[in-house]
């Protein structure tokens, strides 16, 4: 265990930041489950709904620092991808 001041508090606010990170990864995993879900049910309809949720789930993602940008964009190009083969 850390005996100075600052380490302390590092320890905690890494803890905490880890466990938004977490949050927030689960959170794009979810909606990205959605997405092939729908896919997997031939339902356009709620695979572009779902489509449009996990995008803007993705992209916060992104924004916040838990994705590296061009991970998000390959989740969000794949999530397309297999949206645009139920046309």
């Amino acid at each position: 265990m850390a005996n100075i001041k600052s380490a302390k508090k590092r320890i905690l606010v890494n803890r905490t930041k880890a466990e938004r990170n977490k949050a927030i990864r689960s959170s794009v995993k979810t909606a990205m489950k959605k997405v092939f879900a729908a896919v997997e049910a031939n339902d356009k309809a709620a695979a572009d709904a779902a489509l449009l949720e996990a995008t803007a789930v993705i992209d916060k993602a992104a924004t916040k620092g838990v994705y590296h940008a061009n991970n998000a964009s390959r989740k969000v190009s794949r999530l397309a991808k297999a949206v645009n083969k139920l046309a």
